[in-house]
Parts: C-alpha cells; structure tokens; sequence
C-alpha cells in the first residue's frame, strides 16, 4: 500500500477524530434509547398521556400552561433517571461497561452520549407539550416562551444527570425501575409537577425547597407566571449545589468501586 494511501486512513487531525467518535458514540445511544421501547414509549408517552387528560380536558385556562411546563420539567426528571441512572446500571449487571471502558474509546465520550440523548429526550417532550397545549389546550404560547422552557429544559438536565450517575452506582441493575419510581414519583408530586405548590398539604410545602425537583419545577413555571414570588437566582444555585454534590459523590463511589476490582 502506498505511503499516499496510509495518510487517507489516518485522521486528518485529532480533534476531528476525538470529535467523530463522539457524535458516533451520541447517534447510537440515541437510536439505541428510541429502539428500547420499555425506555421511550414510557418516557416519551407518560407527560403526553397525562396532558392530554388534564391539559387539554381545560383549554383556554391557566392549568393547562401551567401543566405545559410542570410535565415539561417531569420529562426531563424521567429521561435522565431512567436513561441514565437505569440504563447504566443495567449495562454494569451485563459487562457492556465493562467492555465500554477496556475500549479504546474515551469514556467521555460514553458519559456524553448518556448525557446528550437524555437531554435530548427532555426537549422532544417539551416540544409535543407545546404543540398540544397550542393546539388541543387552547393556550398561546411565545416564541420567546418556548426557547426559555427549552432551556430550563436543558439547564434541568444536568443535576438530574447527576442523579442519575448516581444511582446507577449505587442500585443494582435488577431494582433499578423500582428504586427510580420511589424516587422520581414521590418528588415530583411534591415539587408541584402536578398541582400547585400552595395547595400541598403544609408539611410538604415545607418540604419541597429541599428538593431538586422543587427548584426545576419554579425556574420553568417562573417562563409562564406562575411560579412563586421571590428571585430566581437562589433556584439556579440551588441546582448547581446539587449537581456538584451529586457529581462528587457518584465520582468517589465509582472510582473506588475500580479500585475494589
């Protein structure tokens, strides 16, 4: 083979291969959480199912906007605590991480693709409340509104991502769906997901500024008018809190798990 025809084989550069290897590592998880219908049709059909019959059962009322971005923020508290922490967690039980890490390729790059398609789940929910909230829940909804839902939506992703890695460290894959359920169902109906903070009973009111979900579910009602009186910057730290926490502690728990084996 000729010296003309080694150099096509080989990156032009390291960055653009490193760069590859991510959006080839991002696409697959992607196709790979669509394919998993236990994982999407779940994630995906829970926040439309359950506004097509509370949102648009009220058209034309300040429920269904409020409903819009409360699911919006449940969409992506299920995306990441079952497409990561589950998901994770199970290909630890099976030996795919396993082989994942003996792979040349960087682990980044596998945390990334977790990461991104998770987020990327989280938007494709808020898009389809959107669209049915503007057309079967009679609500009008900006542009200016749409793009900073998204973007509660994504900065949202990332504490809960957190979590996530967290939990796949923590749970055996065979009570993952479970211990999940017992964590996202109960925080979400007390951060006001499904009804408004106030009329919670008073001990959950107090409760609920503990919670990460809390925190979420005011950055995206605040887009909408309905969140709380107060600034919202003490919700975006809050959030930060929890992700360098959570970050931490699944760090700590994986590395010494490595170094047990």
């Amino acid at each position: 083979m000729s010296a003309n025809a080694l150099a096509l084989q080989m990156p032009q550069s390291t960055a653009a291969y490193v760069a590859n290897i991510f959006a080839k590592e991002i696409r697959y998880e992607f196709v790979k959480m669509l394919r998993t219908r236990a994982f999407s049709l779940s994630v995906l059909g829970f926040p439309i199912m359950f506004y097509l019959l509370f949102g648009a059962s009220n058209r034309h009322t300040d429920w269904a906007r409020y409903l819009m971005a409360s699911y919006g923020c449940m969409g992506v508290v299920s995306a990441c605590l079952f497409g990561i922490g589950m998901g994770i967690s199970m290909e630890r039980a099976y030996g795919w991480l396993e082989l994942k890490q003996a792979s040349p390729m960087p682990r980044l790059a596998y945390l990334a693709a977790k990461i991104v398609s998770s987020a990327a789940f989280a938007l494709i929910i808020e898009l389809a409340l959107i669209g049915l909230a503007l057309t079967l829940g009679g609500v009008h909804v900006t542009v200016s509104e749409t793009l900073r839902l998204l973007g509660v939506d994504l900065l949202g992703s990332v504490p809960f991502t957190a979590m996530g890695l967290l939990i796949s460290v923590l749970v055996p894959s065979n009570s993952a769906p479970g211990i999940i359920n017992l964590i996202y169902l109960p925080m979400s109906f007390a951060s006001g997901f499904w009804m408004p903070i106030s009329t919670l009973p008073h001990w959950l009111q107090r409760v609920a500024p503990a919670l990460p979900t809390y925190h979420l579910a005011q950055l995206a009602l605040s887009v909408i008018g309905a969140a709380e009186p107060g600034h919202m910057m003490p919700h975006f730290q809050a959030l930060a809190g929890y992700t360098l926490v959570m970050f931490g502690a699944a760090w700590i728990i994986f590395n010494r798990s490595e170094a047990r084996a």
